[in-house]
């Protein structure tokens, strides 16, 4: 079965993690996708350790540079150049999508800038991923995903109420960014589908960190009251959060009243699932402060495994807290084949591992089957491409 998007020219001008996680995900789903990168390249293969070993004896970039640009084609040009510049813009004549994330402003005194590029193509889909926007006060400011964090309330939310704002482990305003900026490229192409019009999508990582705050935004403009840090406990929702055990932690995630009384019954508290006070969810979240170490108490006398066992067998939401290592060792991950090991001649494995995106299509996952590219590794073989070198497709 072909992929979806087969056929589809994507020149991608971008670098870090939102711009080529975009990438990324529409090479896929099929997509032609040839990343443009300086002579330096992108400033993630330099990000290690850890380093995938090379067949050589040196390295293929490390490891963070090879988490967002599977399946695509690396080229270099230097754009402050005149043959950059000629060379990026015959590419764009010939894409369907370009993706950049420079700073507003950053490719126009290359020629490189929307505008530009729509003269010679106006069928073109024009993506650009920046901190803030391309309007506004903090418009010329370059984004960083930490910061983004905090500046759009995140960080305010996520921690131990008694310790700092935390960040989360992962650079969730990139990867959301470049998810949105997914979402809108392929919106457009609909479009472009039906009218043949080009489209300009204005992509902020400050944005897209907003609109996921999504029901703590609603809890603040509803109530008119900032969302505090809560640790793992749950704005909205009692008990879903953390418990202790006898030897370490589990996640109990109780989402409605059946379920609650189940809970309690499970752990020999039936006088907790009985009580007044705790009957409804807007009665347990008011009454958490004497809840949750109620049930602490009774938690703290299994362990990990026997009550996860009762928790599954009550058809109660419950888990464990696995590390990065247990993911992959999970037989449900194992069976969905998240992991991907991509052959590579190249690599001194013989592959190079990597985490598909999790669509399944008609039953068939989504994942391009080419690994990450060296710098510069398809210069002679884009440079060749008849699909290239020809205007875009109506």
């Amino acid at each position: 079965m072909s992929r979806p998007l087969e056929g589809l020219k994507v020149l991608e001008l971008a670098r870090i993690l939102a711009g080529p996680w975009a990438g990324q995900t529409l090479a896929d789903l099929g997509a032609d996708v040839v990343k443009v990168e300086s002579p330096e390249g992108d400033d993630t293969r330099t990000w290690g350790p850890p380093f995938v070993e090379a067949a050589d004896g040196g390295n293929l970039s490390a490891a963070y540079f090879h988490a967002c640009n599977r399946g695509k084609r690396s080229i270099t040009a230097d754009f402050t150049t005149p043959a950059g510049q000629a060379l990026v813009r015959d590419l764009a004549a010939s894409a369907d999508v370009v993706i950049e994330n420079f700073k507003v402003g950053g490719l126009k005194k290359y020629g490189l800038d929307h505008a530009s590029l729509k003269q010679i193509n106006p069928r073109l889909i024009y993506c650009s991923i920046t901190g803030f926007g391309q309007d506004g006060p903090y418009a010329s400011r370059a984004g960083y995903d930490f910061l983004i964090q905090g500046m759009a309330g995140a960080m305010s939310i996520t921690g131990d109420p008694e310790g700092q704002p935390t960040k989360t482990g992962y650079a969730m305003a990139d990867l959301f960014s470049g998810l949105y900026a997914t979402i809108g490229i392929l919106a457009s192409l609909r479009k472009h589908d039906e009218t043949g019009e080009g489209a300009y999508i204005d992509c902020a990582l400050m944005d897209s960190q907003v609109a996921v705050l999504a029901n703590q935004a609603m809890n603040y403009l509803v109530s008119g009251k900032s969302p505090q840090r809560l640790g793992n406990a749950h704005p909205n929702i009692t008990p879903y959060e953390v418990f202790p055990v006898a030897d370490g932690h589990v996640i109990i995630a109780v989402g409605n009243d059946g379920q609650f009384r189940r809970l309690c019954h499970a752990i020999n508290r039936s006088d907790l699932a009985e009580a007044a006070e705790y009957q409804t969810n807007a009665l347990r979240v008011k009454n958490r402060g004497e809840l949750v170490p109620a049930l602490t108490s009774a938690t703290l006398k299994f362990d990990r495994a026997t009550l996860l066992k009762l928790l599954e067998d009550a058809t109660v939401p419950g888990g464990p807290i696995n590390t990065i290592g247990d993911v992959f060792g999970d037989p449900q991950v194992q069976h969905r084949g998240m992991r991907l090991d991509l052959p590579s001649e190249a690599a001194a494995a013989g592959s190079i591992p990597g985490v598909r995106t999790p669509l399944l299509i008609n039953g068939q996952p989504m994942a391009d089957p080419r690994p990450s590219p060296r710098l510069g590794e398809h210069a002679a073989e884009v440079a060749g491409d008849p699909l290239w070198t020809r205007p875009a497709a109506g």
